[in-house]
């Protein structure tokens, strides 16, 4: 097992996994978690990092000028081992490079740098996404945060709600049977800006916003300490769990599955953007204990 990085503030502790560069747990003044228990019988995860592709590619495939490569779900820098670039008492610094193994499945240079950094009651987390090369560097990237549901002080898991910055008007995307984005889409389940969380709203698996309005959410019970989830950066949120786990994952995105039957160029799907020549593109989140 790969040893956690541990960086601390006056309210809150975090450690983070270099294997994958993922948030591992996120723990309050009095230690109380404010993570998923990763239950094996729901899922493992924690916090994964999602480059170069949001969700599954299509057959689990890119193409790349007309070129077929071999990419899984969400992509490969979850499974990566990062380096571990610089490390302070509050703030840690990840990288990760293209390698042989990395251009089998995505024949680009780049250089994907994570930054973990505590100020007081809030958890800043930045990407950076930076291109070595002459030409442009398309890319999806995604955060994928699960939170402890309920959160540990003591409400009711029936009484947790997530609460959007802005009017959500639009409907949802779907998730086909081979987990790419269906053509039908779904009314929005919200109540105002109110999601109230139940199991059932995931039956079918996340709920998808692809042009979401908010940069950021509030999370937590009507009573006691909240968690502000904050997303400037990310055109598309993601909203999951698996009915009767212990947590709900709150998923900033700037990307999203293949379309049903998506035999494209790889730069052309939906989400895909592009770091110029020469330059750099920064995805940011962070998370406030509040309360």
């Amino acid at each position: 097992m790969t040893d956690l990085v541990t960086i601390r503030s006056i309210a809150l502790t975090a450690a983070i996994n270099p294997l994958g560069a993922e948030l591992t747990h996120l723990r309050d003044a009095g230690g109380r978690e404010l993570m998923t228990n990763a239950d094996p019988a729901y899922w493992t995860g924690h916090a994964p990092i999602l480059f170069p592709v949001v969700g599954l590619p299509f057959e689990e495939t890119i193409r790349v000028d007309g070129t077929a490569y071999p990419m899984p779900k969400h992509g490969f820098a979850r499974r990566s081992q990062f380096e571990i670039v610089a490390v302070e008492a509050d703030r840690v610094t990840f990288a990760l490079s293209d390698s042989e193994a990395t251009r089998a499945a995505y024949p680009f240079a780049f250089r994907l740098e994570l930054t973990y950094r505590l100020d007081g009651a809030t958890l800043h987390v930045e990407a950076r996404i930076v291109n070595p090369a002459e030409t442009p560097l398309p890319a999806s990237f995604g955060f994928h945060p699960a939170f402890a549901w309920p959160l540990p002080y003591g409400e009711d898991r029936a009484a947790h709600r997530i609460v959007f910055d802005a009017d959500e008007p639009d409907t949802l995307r779907t998730i086909a049977a081979d987990g790419t984005i269906a053509t039908a889409r779904r009314d929005s389940p919200l109540d105002g800006r109110v999601l109230h969380l139940r199991d059932d709203l995931f039956t079918n698996d996340a709920l998808v916003w692809d042009d979401v309005r908010s940069a950021g959410v509030t999370y937590g019970a009507g009573q006691g300490p909240q968690l502000r989830i904050a997303f400037p950066d990310t055109p598309m949120l993601g909203i999951w769990t698996k009915p009767g786990a212990a947590y709900v994952c709150v998923e900033p995105w700037h990307g999203i599955a293949d379309p049903e039957g998506y035999t494209g160029e790889y730069s052309d799907k939906p989400g895909v953007f592009e770091t110029p020549a020469g330059g750099e593109t920064r995805i940011a989140m962070s998370v406030t204990l509040k309360g």
